[in-house]
């Protein structure tokens, strides 16, 4: 299997260029997801490399799981970074306290076993409550109390990270939807990370399988869909151009592939690791099918005629 690249966020604090996600984990995603495998599964991603975890706290059950991970499997579990989400429900926005902060935040140290937070990625519902810098700021507390090691946010617009940048609290990395077929990024989102100093983490490279052989030449697919994954990802095709064009995106990447002995996938993770600005993508996985194929992605590399 491929060593998998490792880089340095922050003086002392590396993590894998793949990191695991986990928000296929969530039974509010995927009820089919069987708990124990699932924790079992963690075993064997840690040794291929996938040393980090991306989570949150309100992926049902995912805090949970790697805490148990964790306290089942301690030789792993202290090789682990865990990055969660901090989400408070929109409903709650206007009344948010930093009491309801910290108790989130204590909640995500309970279940994870941990004595501090490697990564805190914050998200604000509704930027028509002006209070996300405010809240953002609690969180900066959070971590002078040693609570947090780093802060970063999730699924800002560039006008909305430009401000929280500007708030005093450092933020480590902006975690946002990067692929192919969704590049907003590339829209001033990369440039103003470049400027603060922000790693970008990335997901939907594969479109939540979409990209992948088996899809090749099949028709256009509808409801009722296997997951909430392919639900939103068929809109995010529609916007890329339908799927008639996805279709030519599909066979280019399929082609492309066959030059190294990998599959489409591979090729379109491998695009978004080349990204300026992009330190590491997240690859929801519910098993170990596809582990040995995640990691080829380290095996090779684009050239200008791809």
């Amino acid at each position: 299997m491929t060593p998998i690249e490792r880089i340095e966020l922050a003086p002392g604090y590396s993590v894998s260029r793949l990191l695991k996600g986990g928000w296929h984990l969530s039974s509010g995603h995927n009820a089919a997801v069987e708990r124990n495998q699932a924790i079992a599964d963690m075993a064997a991603f840690v040794e291929a490399g996938f040393t980090t975890f991306d989570c949150a706290d309100h992926y049902l059950g995912v805090e949970q799981m790697i805490g148990d991970f964790r306290r089942s499997r301690p030789d792993l579990g202290a090789r682990i970074e865990i990055h969660t989400k901090y989400v408070p429900d929109r409903d709650l926005l206007p009344g948010l306290t930093r009491a309801d902060t910290a108790g989130i935040i204590n909640r995500s140290l309970k279940r994870l076993g941990v004595e501090r937070l490697d990564m805190v990625q914050f998200f604000w519902w509704n930027w028509q409550v002006a209070r996300a810098a405010e809240t953002l700021r609690v969180l900066g507390d959070l971590q002078a109390a040693g609570k947090i090691r780093h802060v970063g946010v999730t699924n800002f617009s560039t006008p909305q990270l430009a401000e929280l940048a500007g708030t005093g609290v450092k933020l480590l990395a902006h975690q946002i939807q990067y692929s192919l077929v969704d590049r907003r990024a590339e829209s001033g989102m990369i440039e103003i990370c470049r400027r603060h100093g922000i790693h970008i983490l990335t997901y939907g490279h594969l479109l939540g399988g979409f990209i992948a052989e088996t899809w090749l030449g099949k028709p256009e697919p509808g409801e009722p869909f296997a997951n909430r994954s392919l639900r939103k990802y068929k809109l995010i095709i529609d916007d890329f151009g339908g799927w008639s064009l996805f279709q030519e995106l599909l066979a280019a990447l399929t082609q492309i592939g066959k030059r190294y002995g990998v599959g489409p996938g591979e090729v379109a993770l491998r695009w978004t690791l080349d990204r300026p600005g992009v330190s590491g993508c997240i690859v929801g996985a519910t098993s170990t099918r596809y582990l040995s194929r995640n990691t080829a992605v380290f095996g090779f590399s684009l050239d200008p005629s791809d």
